[in-house]
């Protein structure tokens, strides 16, 4: 869900990516792009419906009450929520034991909360909080405004995540959120590995803006499992644009015009089968494909 303020940047944002637009197209282009298998497809759809489920007020997610999203995962066991959805995003933790591992979902941007919005346009680049993150290089940096966002909910998450690790027996964590929601779910899960031992994690995320500069997505791709699902024309992935210093990690899935999933190597691939490839610049975009349908799921509540 987009806030006005964000398109708004956005739209600053590509007016210069449009001009140092390079020529030449870059390596991870010409690997291989392959289409993801029906199966594979379906094997994300519980996860996109824990994501849409983060919008989802926490009184609703805490005892799984919150209607189709919840009944989309039937057997998952809420153990934590929080946010008011304004000055903290919704979030909630808990259990899903037919996927066999913790889940923790961050809300997106609400465009009827100005306060989070407002956080969208937050577009400055900044070393990570080294008592959140100890032991991360300061050369690498992520966008202010979701790093704060993400500060916010980082201590209360990551006992909430070790409680249910325990209860559960967990072996792994997986980081869901949509928009907004899924950069914090990046920042979770670069952070909650650096607490936490013993367990994999995974980040899986739609429509995702960028996050960080470059030497933060190479630490992503060194050190995290991450699949960034991004929807035929929205601008959200393209966002902050490349010439601030902003970079995508690997793991793209594109979803093109013809409903087909494709898997996208490398950071930023300029195929015209991937998002930065095939939305060059906002005016190229449509806002309308941010909310999916991600295999028939719309993000909301």
């Amino acid at each position: 869900m987009l806030s006005t303020s964000f398109i708004t940047s956005a739209l600053l944002s590509s007016l210069s990516y449009v001009a140092a637009a390079p020529a030449l197209v870059e390596l991870s282009a010409r690997q291989s792009i392959t289409a993801l298998t029906a199966a594979q497809i379906s094997a994300f759809k519980p996860f996109t419906n824990f994501a849409s489920t983060a919008y989802c007020q926490p009184s609703t997610t805490i005892n799984w009450s919150c209607g189709a999203n919840c009944a989309a995962n039937p057997d998952f066991i809420p153990t934590a929520s929080g946010g008011d959805g304004s000055s903290v995003q919704f979030w909630y933790v808990g259990f899903s034991p037919s996927q066999a591992s913790v889940i923790v979902g961050h809300q997106g941007t609400d465009t009827s909360q100005i306060t989070a919005d407002a956080t969208d346009a937050d577009a400055f680049l900044e070393s990570l909080d080294s008592t959140l993150f100890p032991g991360v290089s300061s050369s690498v940096e992520a966008h202010s405004g979701f790093a704060n966002e993400q500060a916010k909910t980082a201590t209360t998450i990551l006992a909430a995540v070790q409680s249910t690790i325990a209860a559960h027996k967990a072996t792994k964590v997986t980081i869901v959120g949509h928009s907004l929601g899924a950069a914090i779910a990046l920042l979770d899960g670069v952070y909650l590995p650096l607490h936490i031992s013993g367990v994999s994690f995974q980040v899986i995320g739609y429509g995702m803006p960028r996050v960080g500069n470059q030497a933060f997505a190479n630490y992503v791709d060194a050190h995290l499992a991450l699949t960034h699902i991004n929807n035929k024309e929205d601008i959200v992935p393209i966002v902050p644009g490349k010439f601030l210093g902003y970079h995508h990690p690997s793991g793209e899935v594109h979803i093109m015009d013809n409903n087909q999933w494709v898997s996208c190597p490398g950071q930023d691939n300029s195929s015209n089968e991937c998002s930065t490839g095939d939305v060059p610049n906002i005016f190229e975009g449509d806002t309308s494909d941010h909310d999916g349908p991600y295999d028939g799921v719309t993000m909301g509540c």
